[in-house]
């Protein structure tokens, strides 16, 4: 790349070159990947015959085995009530405790206590936490959807507060001035700044929540999970097949379904509004194909 100076002279720049800093970072990171591949006695011949079980396993899981299906819709009614509840719970929680860890609208008293505990529940993994759920509540739904509280607020709570952080302040200066109430200054000034990405958030972590759902039942924290656990245990594979199947379904239904969400809150478009405008669609593609 050539450019020139205010004096005229040609200054050639390269798009793409590294300082000795940045290159000597890189070759210790390569160095780095490669001691790490051999701790972890990661081989190529392994790799190999990792491939060769892998097709063993696939030729067991299909075709998969639907016979079983109350228990298979029992797990996963339970795994979609574990993400309602606990999105729900999440949600109500980190409203207040965002709001707290905002720092251009709290003191520092109020604001750091609420920032680390939000770090607190973003610690840990959620099937670790739903671990110590079931030591302290025992196994079941309840540990699932504890656990996946606090991994909501975690998420939410972290986020929600940096949305906060970086809204305009001159539209709360603005409602402060007319007298309001700190409430009506949250409601008025703040709320309509960052409710658009709160649906985002919220929406985003009913998702996370579905997928989790099915992975803390594994530790007996309910949920669909438990049944995959047992059924790899027998090695009844094409049930594995059926139970993963179903719940990538699920899985897909509730990503549309928050698709409207976001649609409804944000767009204000009904569910005839939505189909009306999908149908609109292969409707333009024919045209486009004809001209």
């Amino acid at each position: 790349m050539v450019n020139l100076n205010q004096s005229g002279a040609v200054i050639r720049y390269k798009p793409f070159s590294q300082s000795l800093k940045v290159k000597v970072g890189f070759f210790v990171l390569l160095i780095y990947v490669v001691y790490a591949s051999l701790q972890l006695d990661f081989t190529y011949s392994r790799f190999i015959s990792g491939l060769d079980h892998a097709s063993t396993f696939f030729d067991r899981m299909f075709p998969p085995n639907f016979e079983r299906s109350r228990i298979l819709i029992k797990g996963m009614v339970e795994s979609l009530q574990i993400a309602v509840l606990a999105s729900l719970l999440g949600i109500l929680i980190s409203l207040p405790i965002g709001l707290l860890g905002a720092r251009n609208l709290m003191p520092s008293w109020a604001s750091w206590p609420a920032r680390s505990l939000v770090a607190f529940c973003r610690a840990l993994h959620p099937v670790i936490v739903a671990i110590l759920f079931v030591k302290a509540v025992g196994f079941g739904a309840l540990a699932g959807i504890l656990a996946l509280t606090v991994a909501s607020i975690g998420f939410i709570g972290k986020l929600f507060t940096e949305a906060i952080e970086e809204i305009s302040i001159k539209q709360v200066e603005a409602v402060r001035a007319t007298g309001a109430s700190f409430a009506n200054v949250i409601i008025f000034s703040v709320l309509p700044q960052v409710f658009a990405r709160f649906v985002g958030f919220a929406t985003y972590q009913f998702d996370s929540n579905l997928r989790n759902s099915t992975m803390v039942g594994i530790v007996g924290a309910g949920g669909i999970g438990g049944t995959l656990f047992s059924a790899f245990q027998r090695f009844d594979y094409d049930f594995v097949a059926a139970i993963l199947i179903t719940i990538i379904a699920v899985i897909m239904i509730g990503e549309m379904f928050a698709g409207f969400i976001r649609s409804v809150f944000l767009d204000n478009i009904g569910l005839s509004d939505l189909w009306r405008k999908q149908a609109k669609r292969p409707l333009a593609s024919k045209g486009a194909e004809s001209v």
